[in-house]
């Protein structure tokens, strides 16, 4: 699954159905935020929701690219710390 752009409250619905079809994927479920510019905690407590369910089914979330800003928001909603997510954080080029 991948998340572009900016995601907030006024996009949550738009992203229902890619959450949906993610919790169809077997195993692995690995969330790309490489093009990720902005969010707000109602992204983080969907991937939250969707990672409960992934993991109840016996799979996994990995988490890649965040910009540092959103490993930020990822630490401060604490969804980092959820059974089942693991955060794969990119080297920040310089």
């Amino acid at each position: 699954m991948r998340c572009e752009g900016d995601e907030d409250r006024t996009t949550q619905s738009l992203r229902r159905p890619a959450l949906s079809r993610a919790l169809r994927a077997p195993g692995r479920l690995n969330v790309d935020l490489t093009g990720l510019a902005f969010a707000d905690a109602s992204l983080m407590v969907d991937l939250a929701l969707v990672a409960r369910r992934v993991r109840t089914a016996g799979g996994e979330m990995v988490i890649r690219g965040a910009q540092p800003h959103i490993l930020r928001l990822i630490e401060l909603v604490g969804l980092h710390r959820m059974p089942g997510i693991s955060i794969e954080a990119e080297p920040v080029a310089s």
